[in-house]
């Protein structure tokens, strides 16, 4: 049985949201500023070749979208190319931000003909005590109203529609109670923390106290990050205008560091060093809440072994869509490894680069229970803000259903490994 620790009770709902807003007054502490889009702009200086956004046309409403890429597009158009970049890109090379996208290549699927049992397809399915319709979650991220005034509820809402399970993130630009009552049902929550048990305390209280039944730790996310974009974020940030103090957060941290470093002292540096977790912070978390605990951004078996020997409830395979390191290793790709070394001891979630229904029958074949989306929504939330969300959830969800009946799955248990194939790599031919 767990062990739950008592918080303080001196601390009250509001003082606790006070100093976890200052501690977080921008997401995971450094999340880098929107940056203008100049390497798209660099790569197409001189050009006369007509890009991929001239060359499909711009849909007007979201019921024009033939697949979630047209919203990337109109995304592209309505939001400032400081916002855009932030939403688009990777780190470094963004080798594994292209990998994500790449290695489902590798990957051929085995249709099954005359399965009449299709006739009545089921999607649905049951995670850690979540019923959901759909192995289709939207995943965590951070400050939504920098692609739509609604921000966070615009997804909720659509999430109730659409009935889709949402995780909410530490960087919300909404308050957790909001989305909450906005999406009418539990929601995970998304953890980011620092290495003091007294303030990850009091953020697992906020998603307690919220009725969040599991909590997805993050844990690919280290000072590297941070340091990656810095030059490049620093070099490019553009100042922030009228349009934008609606979804960034307080200033209050970095003009802490500012003074800091006017006085010979590297407060960013200790801060850094405090967002690096150990084995010992997971245990210490576990313990600390009756809630679910995930641990998001496992790539290795080595890993995966570790989560089930420290007790922990669920795995997400991610690689954090290229934005938390450059290994070229695609999420896809680590994921085969990870299912047989858990070996069903407990569930296997995935994101990274999923845009398809073909991704995610492959997904599923391989081994994840669910698979998580988070570029394609902020599309549509940026495009048509709620009306978008919901139409890549319909897209998506379709897209799957026509792939299962193709490939004679009438529910997900029925997808198995059986389903898919790898590509040799030397010959290009199956295996």
């Amino acid at each position: 049985m767990r062990k739950t620790r008592v918080m303080p009770n001196h601390l009250d709902k509001t003082s606790r949201r006070s100093l976890l807003r200052f501690l977080l007054a921008s997401p995971l502490l450094f999340t880098p500023r929107p940056v203008a889009a100049f390497e798209r702009l660099l790569a197409a200086a001189g050009e006369n070749e007509p890009t991929a956004q001239e060359a499909r046309e711009i849909i007007k409403a979201a019921t024009e979208a033939i697949d979630v890429f047209d919203f990337e597009f109109v995304a592209e158009r309505n939001l400032s190319p400081a916002h855009y970049t932030y939403l688009s890109m990777g780190v470094q090379h963004e080798v594994t931000l292209r990998a994500n996208r790449t290695a489902f290549d590798d990957f051929q699927l085995r249709p099954r003909r005359l399965v009449g049992s299709i006739r009545d397809l089921d999607t649905s399915t049951q995670i850690l005590g979540t019923k959901m319709s759909s192995p289709i979650i939207l995943a965590p991220a951070s400050s939504q109203k920098a692609f739509h005034p609604e921000g966070e509820l615009a997804v909720a809402r659509a999430a109730k529609r659409k009935d889709h399970l949402q995780i909410f993130s530490t960087g919300s630009s909404t308050p957790i109670e909001e989305v909450v009552a906005a999406r009418g049902a539990p929601i995970w929550f998304q953890l980011y923390t620092a290495d003091i048990s007294t303030f990850t305390r009091m953020q697992l209280r906020e998603a307690e106290e919220a009725g969040c039944p599991a909590v997805v730790l993050t844990v690919d996310v280290t000072a590297t990050i941070f340091d990656q974009n810095r030059d490049r974020i620093r070099r490019f940030r553009r100042e922030d205008n009228a349009e934008c103090q609606t979804c960034h957060q307080s200033s209050m941290v970095q003009d802490a560091i500012d003074a800091a470093h006017a006085v010979g002292f590297d407060l960013e540096r200790r801060l850094d060093n405090l967002m690096i977790l150990d084995w010992d912070n997971v245990d210490r978390i576990r313990d600390a809440t009756p809630m679910k605990l995930l641990l998001k951004g496992i790539l290795t078996r080595e890993d995966a072994r570790l989560c089930v020997e420290h007790g922990v409830d669920g795995i997400v395979v991610s690689n954090h869509g290229g934005r938390a390191e450059d290994s070229g290793l695609s999420a896809i790709e680590a994921l085969p490894e990870i299912v047989e070394e858990v070996g069903g001891r407990i569930p296997i979630l995935i994101d990274s680069g999923f845009r398809r229904g073909t991704d995610f029958f492959k997904a599923l074949a391989l081994g994840a229970d669910a698979v998580c989306i988070g570029r394609p929504y902020l599309w549509g939330l940026a495009s048509f803000g709620q009306e978008g969300v919901e139409a890549v959830l319909d897209i998506l969800r379709s897209e799957l259903e026509i792939v299962m009946k193709g490939l004679g799955t009438p529910n997900l248990a029925s997808i198995t490994p059986a389903y898919v194939r790898r590509k040799c790599s030397a010959c290009g031919q199956s295996g």
